[in-house]
């Protein structure tokens, strides 16, 4: 089943900005599987593990977030009447794993060399983005670590991000989670394509069907004090992939 594979599927980001909805509507297509907090990167670090042990790790933790239901934090990320837990023909496996990711490729940036070894095919990284003020605001919440302490940590990881982006041209596919809640299809369509998939009418209607209405706007859940509201406008604009994020937007 893993010899058609085409192409590996990694996630890169920030924590609490979409990747499970993202990574659950791409391991809905029938040709892809996506395993959800594998954490495979940590696996191809100890330098232990082949394609193939890798392959059917993926598929075992995909196999056993769908017994538990597809839950996690509160959300149920399942695509009904689509292909999570099983799969016709494989063309693209991955692990959706995004902050973490990108923290472990900030420490050892070797590994992105290392994985496209090990698996031997075409490598893309999905890039999710949600507006800074949103995401830094749910970090803080969930890490209850001081507001600065969270914005050290969003700006070291989109540092991270940025040299990947521009040593690996072409190959991480940025998604802003606002554009897929306001053109579901659309964006799942573009992505899905990025990555070598077609995009059926049916598997579109369901994604679109399980995307949230609006935006979470979290930042709104805490005090944001005028000067660091500046502070984090001022580091935005140092990325172009931030732009058009602001406090009011």
């Amino acid at each position: 089943v893993i010899d058609g594979v085409r192409c590996y599927c990694m996630f890169i980001g920030y924590p609490r900005s979409g990747h499970s909805l993202v990574g659950s509507l791409v391991g809905a297509h029938r040709n892809a599987v996506i395993s959800h907090e594998l954490d495979a990167l940590r696996y191809v670090q100890t330098g232990l593990i082949g394609r193939d042990l890798l392959y059917s790790m993926i598929l075992r933790r995909d196999r056993e977030f769908g017994k538990a239901g597809r839950r996690w934090t509160g959300y149920d990320y399942s695509v009904p009447g689509q292909s999570q837990g099983r799969v016709e023909d494989l063309l693209v496996i991955g692990d959706k794993r995004g902050g973490g990711s990108t923290r472990r490729l900030g420490a050892h940036p070797d590994l992105l060399d290392r994985l496209e070894r090990l698996v031997d095919v075409d490598v893309r990284l999905i890039h999710v983005i949600r507006d800074p003020y949103d995401t830094i605001a749910s970090m803080h919440r969930r890490g209850r670590q001081p507001l600065t302490a969270s914005i050290e940590r969003f700006f070291a990881l989109c540092a991270t991000n940025a040299s990947i982006r521009e040593h690996r041209p072409g190959a991480v596919v940025d998604v802003r989670v606002e554009e897929l809640i306001r053109r579901p299809a659309e964006t799942v369509a573009g992505l899905v394509g990025s990555i070598g998939l077609d995009a059926p009418e049916t598997y579109l209607g369901a994604c679109a069907g399980i995307v949230f209405a609006t935006p979470k706007r979290t930042r709104t859940s805490i005090d944001w004090p005028d000067h660091l509201i500046a502070d984090v406008a001022h580091r935005m604009s140092s990325y172009d992939f931030l732009r058009g994020y602001s406090y009011e937007g």
